[in-house]
């Protein structure tokens, strides 16, 4: 059985839904309402007539035949009760939210659930993990992530928190989403089950996944190197130092293997190795651009001398180069800027003139032309922005937005971030970079965290790169 009654389900059952937050569930009916799933839905509680003024089933035993997907948010001790009652009634997948099994030792009752499953074919997600979501089937463990479009970024994740911090920072990345799975214990579906089927999604342009352990490595490494032939795939590794390791076996029942082994075998396989969910999320927005880097020459613009120096020691530490821009972007630069503390040179310092939006954007369409030139990365200093150019906060992010449209190379703004107990200068970097993110362009903090995401992006697509052309 594939995978695809689990991402699109035509009907979902409930066992333990309930009209409020309680005992720690996650309220999988109201959420399945809220974000407008299309199939059919059985709430099961014995405790209720109704929820919300729809039927409430008694047990499991009195549901229709065949439910592609069960959610089964009871305690451990009943878990084999309701896999019992899911075999009589032909249920193709069972998500276990529950926790309590080999996490805290109770493996026994993980072998119960699977050769329990085996007689009627079913295939289990989890235990103790938060579910799926689906962009196009409304499937979701969360009302909020569905609010962004659907996307090329497909998640699998071993805890059910990071994979919620995961889908919670890319919908205010405005990061679109396609698929994710927290499959937490993975007794039965395993991690190389996942990421084989997103990699065999065409619409799936990037990968990401959290790992604390795998059941089978070379499965999972099999799988890696094949989608890492056509996309992207970043790993984060949970358990990386001892203390991590221990840790990771309290909450999934993880047995962590050597990680120098672990991170050695991912890299020979294709994968992106990162060390936290920032580098991981930076990845993907610019693994997810709509103009993807082509070589490691860039153009830096903004103002302040200081800022150019801290960028090309930056850069070339990072791997990059600063080409010497030719004459004519040069001339075609100072066309809209004196000579005044300013500097034509590749970093380019506008000076005051970096403040405004309309210099940059020119600025930016010279960089374009220099053949020198592979990518663009803009700096903005938003508290002076947000102190004397105002009445470009709103405005301005289109004109950079409109260049960046008609120019052949890829775009990465720097926002910067300074005053830290200033509500203002807050909103107004809040602004430019949702602006910047509804059109495409990934958006930085720090001159750091831009080179560290192109650097690992274009290790990736050396070694693909009529691939990745092939995707432009």
């Amino acid at each position: 059985m594939g995978l695809d009654r689990l991402f699109y389900p035509d009907s979902i059952a409930i066992v333990g839904a309930s009209p409020r937050l309680e005992a720690g569930k996650l309220p999988y009916f109201q959420i399945l309402k809220i974000i407008g799933y299309k199939g059919e839905l059985y709430p099961v509680n014995p405790k209720y007539e109704k929820i919300d003024g729809q039927r409430v089933y008694p047990s499991i035993n009195d549901l229709p035949d065949g439910i592609d997907l069960m959610i089964a948010c009871v305690p451990a001790r009943q878990s084999l009760e309701v896999m019992e009652a899911a075999v009589r009634r032909k249920v193709k997948f069972i998500h276990f939210y529950t926790s309590g099994f080999s996490e805290i030792g109770n493996i026994d009752h993980e072998g119960e659930l699977v050769k329990e499953a085996r007689k009627g074919e079913i295939r289990i997600v989890g235990p103790n993990c938060i579910g799926v979501y689906c962009s196009d089937a409304r499937v979701s463990f969360d009302p909020i992530i569905h609010n962004v479009p659907k996307g090329g970024v497909a998640f699998f994740g071993q805890s059910g928190g990071v994979t919620s911090s995961f889908t919670r920072i890319a919908s205010s990345r405005q990061i679109g989403l396609n698929k994710v799975v927290s499959y937490g214990n993975q007794i039965d579906i395993r991690a190389e089950d996942y990421l084989e089927y997103f990699a065999g999604d065409e619409d799936i342009r990037l990968i990401a996944g959290y790992i604390e352990d795998l059941k089978n490595p070379e499965a999972f490494l099999r799988a890696l190197k094949a989608a890492t032939k056509t996309r992207p795939v970043i790993i984060l590794k949970g358990g990386m130092t001892e203390q991590g390791a221990r840790a990771a076996a309290s909450h999934t029942g993880a047995l962590s293997s050597n990680y120098r082994i672990f991170a050695s075998a991912v890299r020979q396989h294709g994968g992106i190795l990162v060390d936290n969910l920032e580098q991981m999320m930076d990845l993907v927005m610019i693994g997810t651009g709509r103009k993807m880097p082509q070589g490691s020459r860039v153009g830096f613009l903004g103002a302040g001398g200081g800022t150019s120096v801290s960028f090309a020691d930056l850069a070339t530490l990072g791997g990059l180069s600063l080409p010497e821009l030719g004459k004519e972007t040069q001339k075609l630069i100072s066309q809209k800027i004196s000579e005044i503390n300013t500097s034509t040179t590749n970093p380019v310092d506008l000076g005051a003139y970096g403040f405004d939006f309309d210099i940059m954007s020119h600025t930016m369409r010279a960089l374009d032309q220099d053949a020198g030139i592979d990518i663009i990365i803009p700096y903005f200093f938003v508290d002076f922005i947000a102190t004397f150019q105002r009445d470009q906060i709103a405005s301005g992010p289109n004109t950079i937005i409109e260049a960046a449209k008609d120019m052949s190379k890829p775009i990465v703004p720097v926002l910067s971030r300074y005053a830290e107990d200033d509500i203002e200068m807050e909103k107004a970097r809040l602004s430019i970079f949702s602006s910047f993110r509804r059109a495409g362009l990934p958006v930085y903090s720090t001159i750091q965290d831009a080179i560290y995401s192109i650097r690992r992006y274009l290790e990736w697509s050396s070694k693909h790169v009529r691939i990745v052309n092939s995707k432009q």
